[in-house]
């Protein structure tokens, strides 16, 4: 496929389950960039302008629910504060943030240029951390060692998996 390297195509049946996941179509899905171990698309590439024309810089968009709800979690403890006062006090971990930022550019241009987002990745990169779904999508895609930050979250997301996210089976009220 041409664009990000290893993308997956998005058949009709992950067309169908992305929308079960977000409760809405899709919108602009270049590919699937990485499947749950359940074999569930867990994060999709986007195209970097949607089909109405709007730029859209997030390229790594986190589908799977149960990752977005932990991500949320993380999001809601502090961590972001705390990660973007690192970047300000660790010289090797902002210059890898900012490789991370790079590798994120780099993809989305692999999709195609939109001169509004020249230059902006997102979650914040380079030098603060903004949005974590934005993190734990990119390291998920593209694998440990590509975003420090994306890592630690998604290690601290734990086997968020080990349930899938769209069980077929009906839950009792209150639960999921």
């Amino acid at each position: 496929m041409a664009g990000v390297p290893d993308l997956e195509p998005m058949t009709p049946e992950d067309e169908a389950v992305i929308a079960r996941q977000l409760g809405r179509e899709p919108r602009g899905v270049a590919g699937i960039a990485w499947r749950c171990p359940c074999g569930k698309p867990g994060v999709v590439a986007t195209e970097p302008r949607l089909p109405n024309g709007t730029p859209f810089p997030t390229t790594y968009y986190l589908t799977c629910p149960r990752a977005t709800s932990a991500t949320s979690t993380l999001e809601a403890s502090g961590l972001m504060a705390e990660m973007s006062q690192r970047l300000t006090e660790d010289e090797a971990l902002a210059a890898s943030y900012a490789a991370a930022h790079e590798s994120y550019l780099a993809d989305r241009a692999a999709l195609g240029e939109v001169p509004e987002i020249d230059g902006i990745s997102a979650g914040g990169m380079p030098t603060r951390v903004k949005c974590l779904h934005v993190l734990v999508g990119h390291a998920l895609a593209k694998g440990r060692g590509v975003n420090p930050l994306g890592d630690e979250a998604v290690d601290l997301l734990g086997e968020f998996w080990s349930r899938p996210c769209l069980d077929d089976t009906p839950t009792p009220e209150g639960q999921s």
